[in-house]
This record gives C-alpha cells, structure tokens and sequence, in this order.
C-alpha cells in the first residue's frame, strides 16, 4: 500500500536530490527516507531513481511521472487536513502560482495585492520566467497554476484563456509612422526594429509577419521588456508589442507611441494553466476566480 508519508519522503529526496539532504528537511534519519522511498518503489513496481554515488538521485521516466501526481496528493491530503479549521472561515496554507515574465508587471502586482486581501491566511507565492520554465514548474509540481501565452505548449497541461492580447507597434514621435492613425505589418517591416527575444514572443513575432507576407528588418535583439522600449525611445528601431503599460515614457522618461495594427494581425491567448487531470486545491482555484476577475482588465 502507498501511503502520505512514503510520498513525502520521495517529494523530499526529489527536491533534495540526495536521500541525506532529504533527511534533512525532514528532520529524519537518512534510512527512514531510504526505506520509505524503496517500499514506495516496491508497491508501484518501478524504479523511481537513479541512485548515483558522485551524482546523488536522478528522477527515471517513471519517477518523474509520479513527482507531479505525488505533489498533488500532498497538497490535497493538506487541504483535508485544514478543512475542520476552514468551516465558517477563509483559506489556509500556501501557494505557489508562475507568471510568464513579460506579462507579470502588468498582472502579478494585483493578482498578489488583492489575493492578500481576500485571502489573509493564505502564503501565496510566485516564480516567474519563459514558457518552457513555467510549464516545467507546472508538470514538476513546483507551481500549481500559472499565467502564460498558449504558443507551443506541451502535451500534460491543460489551459483556459483569460484574455486575448492584440499586438501593436511601439515606435518613438520621431519615427516617420508615429504620427498614423494606424499602420500595416507590411508597410512597417522595412523600417528598423527591435526585436522582444524572449521565447515564445520571438516565435510569435516571426509568425507575425510571415502570416502578412513579410520578412521583419531587425536591428536588435533584447531580452528585456524595459530594454526593448529604452531602444525606442531613442528612435533605434519600431518594436512589436502585445502588453500595454499605461505610461508612455521609457525609463529614460522618453516619449513612446502606440500605433495599431490595421490588418487584424495575429492575436495571442493569456491563459490560466495547469497539469492535465490535476484537480487543483482550493487555493488555486480560488486564485484562477481572481484571475477571471482581474486578467482581462489589467494594463
């Protein structure tokens, strides 16, 4: 029989990557967690690490299968374990929600405030960074729900759009376009631009343009949102954008422009993710509500 403590123990040593720094966060002895990972192996069948003398652990195809599901049980036996004392009260515990980085000034700062406000006695807490790292996070468990772009997302996680992003172009008043009412992708490629190289914008973007037929002249590449409308604002280069913070000067408190795009470019999905066939705690559901809430109208 698998019980909550042998999946502890191989939470633990999965994190830890050694069955001694395992022991460790468990205040257990280093056989305890030896013994209840192998019985855990034993009940399911399978090898769930790769025991490594100079390596330490590492996770078998079956072994980080289970990490998620492991993770989840975890969580859920918890939310048991404080149902009595939620009766008649809020939420208790802590969560862990991810962001896809060039959206999370314009979300997170909210999301965080308001979810304190309604949910005092939760510790919520997020990682944030590329889609490829957020989805990693979500099928390791190591965040329960996550906002991010629904451009080539992995098989294992499932997704609902919170808001669909139209891009624009971000261009400095000097540039000679600045002063359109709107402009088409193909009339804009020529002209010097500076390109968001942060995946999977950077694919978003190409996709852009070869949808209109047209081939983007890039002057620069910048992985920094910050850094992309600093480059603007000094008229090195237009720059494709889908967030749209509500000031229009650059750190430099240069002027930036926001012209649309007339020809119904490519829009893009945020969406609310997560495992597939992961019933999410109460926690994050109470946050992906908010996310309903808040998402489609922030800046």
């Amino acid at each position: 029989m698998v019980n909550l403590r042998q999946l502890e123990c191989f939470v633990a040593a999965a994190d830890a990557g050694t069955m001694t720094a395992a022991a460790s966060r468990l205040y257990v002895s280093q056989s305890a967690i030896s013994l209840a990972v192998g019985q855990l192996e034993r009940s399911l069948g399978t090898q769930l690490f790769i025991r490594e003398k100079a390596r330490g652990l590492r996770l078998t195809a079956a072994g980080r299968r289970l990490l998620p599901e492991a993770r989840s049980l975890l969580a859920h036996a918890e939310e048991v374990r404080t149902a009595g004392e939620e009766a008649g009260g809020g939420l208790r515990g802590s969560l862990t929600v991810g962001c896809f980085r060039t959206a999370a000034p314009f979300v997170l700062p909210e999301l965080l405030e308001t979810f304190a406000i309604e949910q005092p006695d939760v510790a919520l807490d997020f990682i944030e960074g590329p889609s490829d790292a957020l989805a990693d996070a979500l099928l390791e468990g190591r965040c329960e729900i996550a906002l991010l772009y629904d451009q080539d997302l992995r098989a294992g996680i499932a997704t609902e759009p919170v808001r669909t992003m139209r891009p624009y172009a971000l261009m400095s008043p000097e540039h000679p376009l600045s002063d359109r009412e709107s402009v088409t992708v193909a009339e804009i490629a020529p002209h010097p631009m500076i390109m968001l190289d942060v995946p999977p914008s950077k694919d978003y973007y190409n996709d852009l343009f070869r949808l209109a037929g047209a081939e983007p002249n890039v002057r620069h590449y910048a992985s920094s949102y910050e850094l992309v409308r600093a480059l603007v604002g000094r008229n090195l280069g237009w720059a494709p954008l889908l967030s749209r913070p509500r000031v229009d000067r650059s750190y430099e408190g240069r002027l930036l422009v926001q012209v649309p795009f007339s020809d119904e470019p490519l829009a893009n999905q945020l969406v609310l993710a997560w495992p597939d066939g992961i019933r999410l705690t109460r926690r994050a559901r109470a946050f992906a509500e908010l996310c309903r809430r808040v998402v489609p109208a922030a800046g």
